[in-house]
């Protein structure tokens, strides 16, 4: 108590003690603020450990052959692993070499995709085949980094592991120097804290399902090596977590040929209200591939998908239809983007 000073005299102290209550609370958050500095910097470079899957390169020319199709087809590692300078290639359904260089800017940083050619010096080339096959499998890069999660193979089958590290190391070596990825500290933080490995969701399958137009073959296709769900699903823009049913739709992507607007991935399971192919027969499926390019600037990689077979895409649609329908009504492909 303050018996002996005037108001005015209380109201001076009393705001004085706030006055250092509030420069304690300021002291300690920015204690707090380097402390955290320090801890993400320490922590964001972090090291896993993950197995290294017993996989060799064959010169086997079918296995070489269905790592080709797997890259260039329902895989589409052509449509990142190449820069600007082979985007209209990429387009026409062209197979340039996988040298990687395409940027993504992000709000957490900006990331270049590898080279993955056998170049020694700027490419794969002094990278093992089982260190290789890790990277794919579990997210670890060779130096035990974890990698960031834009690739979901974590479920191929060691058939089609194989086959893909057997067309990488078959192609010619090709020297393109790709710069390192530059974190912004809020990157280097989800590094530190958040983004970490993700190995297969079961024990990795020896072979794959066979190659014959059933839900088996079809769900393999779509979730380990087309990923269809990784874009035709509402996803966090932070951590890439799914927000929404898989394959129900609703992510949101820049349109190349008009800024001001969207693309919104349809819903592709069978509700009939909002679900895009509901009414679809199996022949306008396929027939809808064979057709190409519908939205220009789209991010689906038609021309990839064309190099599919018809048994694969006969595949898709009998799993597609096969799952529990969701409703959720995605809109028009093309969206104004939100301000």
């Amino acid at each position: 108590m303050l018996p002996f000073i005037s108001g005015r005299q209380k109201e001076q102290v009393v705001i004085k003690r706030i006055g250092k209550v509030l420069g304690w609370v300021a002291a300690g958050i920015g204690l707090l603020a380097v402390v955290l500095a320090v801890v993400v910097q320490v922590r964001w470079t972090r090291t896993f450990e993950a197995p290294y899957p017993e996989i060799h390169a064959s010169s086997d020319p079918r296995v070489i052959a269905k790592g080709r199709y797997i890259a260039y087809g329902p895989g589409h590692c052509v449509g990142c692993h190449t820069d600007d300078s082979q985007k209209k290639l990429v387009h026409e359904g062209g197979q340039p070499p996988l040298t990687g260089g395409q940027e993504f800017r992000l709000p957490f940083g900006s990331f270049w995709t590898p080279n993955l050619t056998p170049d020694p010096e700027t490419g794969i080339g002094r990278v093992s085949d089982a260190a290789l096959a890790r990277m794919i499998r579990y997210g670890v890069r060779p130096d035990g980094r974890a990698a960031l999660p834009f690739m979901e193979f974590h479920d191929l089958s060691d058939e089609d592991l194989q086959a893909l590290v057997s067309f990488l190391r078959s192609q010619p070596a090709v020297r393109h120097a790709v710069p390192e990825h530059r974190f912004r500290f809020v990157g280097k933080a989800l590094m530190a804290f958040l983004i970490e490995p993700k190995g297969p969701s079961a024990p990795p399958r020896k072979a794959s399902p066979a190659e014959e137009p059933t839900v088996e073959r079809g769900a393999y296709l779509a979730n380990n090596v087309a990923v269809c769900a990784s874009c035709h699903t509402a996803r966090s823009k932070l951590d890439g977590s799914y927000l929404s049913a898989k394959f129900s739709g609703g992510m949101e992507m820049a349109l190349e040929s008009d800024p001001t607007k969207v693309l919104v991935t349809p819903n592709l399971t069978p509700d009939p209200k909002t679900g895009r192919i509901a009414s679809w027969s199996e022949e306008q499926f396929v027939g809808r591939f064979g057709a190409g390019v519908g939205t220009p600037g789209t991010h689906m990689p038609w021309k990839q998908f064309q190099t599919m077979s018809t048994t694969d895409l006969q595949a898709i649609y009998r799993y597609l239809r096969s799952l529990p329908p969701v409703v959720h009504e995605t809109g028009p492909v093309v969206q104004r983007r939100p301000v």
